[in-house]
């Protein structure tokens, strides 16, 4: 029999407060100074100094520009000791508190991000201190509230997370993050599990017999029962364990751990594909060539259906047409053929857009090409959207009709999980695939050395459809590369004008092929 790799659910106090569990609360944020939790950003970055982690090396860079922004604006305070970055000492007097500024902000919550895309325990710690730290100064803060939720939903407290995601809708017009079906998926997911547990526990009442011991040792006890082939001693409690890691509120992640574990043993008693291995002969209710009896094998299959369906929905919210809506698929040479012949116009999402009169002949151009999270406005910008050509890490806009939606990603997995999530089902009648995901890179071989910066979604689509060379007419309507500040859906207002991407080279390579400008027009046909 091939063994199955053993996980030990780890013991919890229920009483005991946690970082990890649901005895986080949404709504009861942490008072942290901004002197403290900067003072652990520094003892911080002192661990990481020889870390060859690529993402602990990002969380360095993003310490060393708030500590750097945070000297530059603030003197620093004589006398003063770094903090441990778990120590929360007694709230300071607001005479002698900082203040967050608008200059750290920024600055701040990028080190939130960055801590929570390292994954480990102490980083946690370090993203939930900043979350508290803008929200005790800035209690209605978008980004504070989800920075802290998508925390704690890593930290496995998913119910708290749900919350603090709420509180982040409540406070936002537009939601281009897809908070909403995020929470929707965790409430669902949520629900789904307690199915699944209510069943495990109703086909085995003595399960709830076990589920106040420890559940490190009614695990380890069940495990070796199960070894020795006595399922019928093993399973209350290995179910039993289940119980109790729920009565103590253990984190969701841990609890997933041992329902695949399990689940995984019931399909290697039936002998279903993916148990592990083959069923064990002379079993008494092994029927024909081993296989369970159909009674069992269909409460397996409702078993199976409610873990698969609960981790899908927590993944990406609950989906009402998982095709998309019959999506069809562009690859380059198709999308090449949509557009021949046709007058193309890329909008930009300036303001030189936005405070414009050039809504009637942006319609009037027989393709209208939008970006990211552009903002309509009948009048300044025209009312149609033929190709949606967006970056893959956030969704506004997705939900918005349109012929052709292509989206920009550099690395294929993380792309790949953005359509997952994020496609909205009905909204494209085109897709692009892979061959359209990354032009520049992909398409053109424009390498690093080549291109050191990375391309933004307008310049990823302008250079593809110069590559292409088969529009009689392309116009670039209020690209001044961002001179004349953003115009974007209010909820993006916020995001910053990104560093990693070089305008003024983008600028350069336009301008080289540019056939007539003027304050509002660039014409490259």
């Amino acid at each position: 029999m091939t063994k199955a790799r053993t996980r030990w659910p780890r013991q919890r106090d229920a009483e005991a407060p946690t970082t990890s569990g649901e005895t986080v609360a949404a709504d009861r944020v942490d008072v942290v100074d901004l002197e403290t939790c900067l003072s652990a950003c520094a003892a911080h970055s002192t661990k990481l100094v020889s870390s060859l982690d690529r993402r602990r090396i990002a969380l360095a860079e993003a310490l060393r520009t708030l500590l750097a922004t945070h000297a530059a604006t603030v003197p620093a305070t004589s006398g003063t000791s770094p903090l441990p970055l778990l120590r929360r000492p007694a709230k300071t007097s607001s005479g002698s508190a900082l203040l967050l500024g608008d200059a750290l902000m920024d600055p701040l919550l990028a080190v939130g991000d960055k801590a929570l895309d390292c994954g480990y325990e102490d980083e946690m710690k370090l993203a939930l201190m900043v979350a508290d730290t803008v929200l005790t100064q800035r209690k209605r803060s978008r980004a504070g509230w989800r920075l802290r939720a998508r925390v704690l939903e890593a930290m496995g407290a998913e119910s708290a997370a749900a919350a603090a995601y709420e509180r982040h809708l409540e406070l936002t017009e537009e939601d281009g993050f897809g908070v909403a079906s995020k929470v929707a998926g965790l409430r669902e997911g949520a629900r789904l599990q307690a199915e699944l547990v209510r069943r495990l526990a109703a086909g085995c009442p003595e399960a709830r017999e076990f589920a106040d011991r420890s559940v490190t040792d009614s695990w380890a006890q069940g495990l070796e029962l199960h070894a020795r082939g006595a399922r019928d001693e093993a399973r209350p409690l290995l179910i039993g364990t289940l119980l109790g890691q729920i009565a103590a509120d253990a984190p969701v992640r841990e609890i997933q751990q041992t329902l695949t574990h399990y689940l995984g043993l019931l399909r290697e008693e039936a002998g279903v594909a993916g148990g592990g291995s083959a069923p064990t002969a002379g079993r008494a209710t092994a029927g024909p060539a081993g296989i369970a009896d159909p009674a069992e094998l269909d409460e397996l299959t409702a078993l199976t259906t409610l873990y698969a369906e609960q981790r899908r929905v927590r993944m990406r919210g609950p989906v009402d047409d998982p095709t998309f809506g019959g999506v069809r698929w562009l690859t380059l040479g198709e999308f090449r053929n949509r557009i021949a012949g046709k007058s193309i116009c890329l909008i930009a999402n300036s303001k030189r857009v936005g405070n414009s009169s050039l809504g009637a002949e942006i319609d009037d151009y027989d393709l209208v090409v939008r970006f990211n999270s552009y903002r309509i406005d009948p009048a300044a910008t025209g009312r149609r959207t033929d190709i949606h050509a967006t970056i893959h890490k956030h969704g506004f806009n997705w939900d918005q009709h349109v012929d052709t939606r292509l989206v920009f990603g550099g690395i294929s997995g993380d792309w790949k999980y953005s359509l997952r999530n994020r496609l909205v089902p009905g909204a494209q009648t085109y897709l692009g695939d892979e061959s359209l995901r990354w032009p520049v890179r992909d398409i053109g071989r424009l390498s690093r050395e080549v291109w050191p910066s990375i391309p933004t979604s307008g310049f990823n689509m302008l250079w593809l459809l110069d590559f292409l060379d088969v529009s009689p007419r392309l116009d670039l309507i209020g690209f001044d590369f961002y001179e004349s500040g953003a115009y974007r859906l209010p909820a993006a207002m916020r995001l910053p004008i990104t560093s990693v991407h070089e305008y003024t080279s983008e600028k350069a390579w336009v301008m080289e092929r540019a056939q007539s400008v003027t304050d509002t027009r660039i014409c490259l046909r």
